[in-house]
């Protein structure tokens, strides 16, 4: 979608200062949209959205979203993306992980009903759970073990698509849900427990790489630029979803962490560790409906995405060490 092609004025963005969110917001505003930031920064910092503070068409709201969301004026687009969304953070913060998904779903929709907005929930490949059918498609209902150490994240989205499509049939909210696969980028946190922070961080360290498990299990990563652009493409559309984004390219833990040290020029040696509970063994979308409808796929090579991803932890490794001094 190229820029300022978008059909909206004024946005809100849940989760705006997370990871995903505050580039979801740059993106908006290059659009030519306005952008109201809602976060709470339980997971996510104002760092991240720092260089569009003095933009008069950014507005920053401080607020937890499991209480309903005052924001005054026009809104034609809500984008819920407000959650915890790592391992780390989720098994830290179980009970604000369901709140989040529950109660935090129920008042973006409930704001998007009273301005009359586009609403677009961002779930999570992780509904599929650890799946019996590969590649996953939007019809598949997953396999998910709902009282493992993983089920808060799990449930709190399928909760979310579940409410989502309560507004729809009885409010007629028009919504839609996107489900995100393995998205990379920087702003990412180095301690969150991701597979490429970690073996950025541990690779830029000169600390040995932690496979879990024997490594075998894969991942399809997809650069969150391209995430992004889909899940604006999404919004701007009028399918309600679910729809898959991701990359159709598969790649098993172990070359990845091989790959990491490669780009990162480290010789840190490879360290197996224990694999977590229910961690998916096989993890790959079907994009076929995002081509289809919108004429999405993934343009970033995940190769040049994490060698732009390692140069940012770089960088951001440096500014911590000198301010250290």
């Amino acid at each position: 979608m190229a820029t300022g092609q978008v059909p909206f004025r004024r946005a809100v963005v849940t989760g705006g200062c997370g990871f995903v969110g505050s580039h979801l917001c740059d993106l908006l505003l290059d659009s030519g949209v306005e952008v109201v930031c809602v976060d709470n920064f339980l997971t996510g910092t104002a760092d991240n959205v720092v260089h569009r503070r003095a933009d008069d068409r950014f507005e920053l709201l401080v607020h937890d979203v499991t209480t309903p969301i005052p924001v005054s004026g026009g809104v034609d687009l809500v984008l819920h993306l407000a959650s915890p969304a790592s391992p780390q953070d989720y098994l830290r913060l179980p009970i604000e992980t369901l709140q989040a998904g529950a109660q935090g779903t129920f008042n973006a929709l409930e704001l998007a009903r009273q301005k009359k907005a586009r609403f677009v929930l961002a779930s999570t490949s992780e509904v599929y759970g650890d799946p019996l059918q590969h590649p996953q498609r939007e019809s598949y209902w997953g396999n998910v073990n709902p009282v493992g150490p993983r089920s808060v994240y799990d449930e709190a989205k399928r909760f979310a698509e579940a409410a989502t499509t309560a507004y729809r049939t009885e409010h007629g909210v028009d919504t839609a849900i996107v489900r995100i696969f393995n998205t990379f980028g920087p702003r990412m946190r180095a301690d969150d427990g991701r597979a490429v922070p970690t073996f950025v961080r541990q690779a830029l360290a000169g600390e040995p790489l932690t496979v879990t498990g024997d490594g075998s299990q894969t991942r399809s990563l997809c650069y969150v630029d391209d995430t992004v652009r889909g899940i604006l493409a999404v919004a701007s559309g009028r399918h309600t979803g679910p729809v898959n984004l991701g990359n159709s390219a598969e790649t098993t833990v172990l070359e990845l962490a091989h790959l990491v040290g490669e780009l990162c020029g480290s010789a840190s040696p490879i360290e197996f560790v224990d694999r977590p509970v229910d961690d998916p063994g096989r993890r790959k979308p079907d994009i076929t409906l995002a081509w289809d409808k919108f004429g999405w796929r993934p343009e970033t090579e995940p190769r040049k995405g994490l060698s732009t991803t390692i140069d940012w932890f770089a960088t951001q490794l440096h500014h911590t060490a000198a301010g250290e001094r």
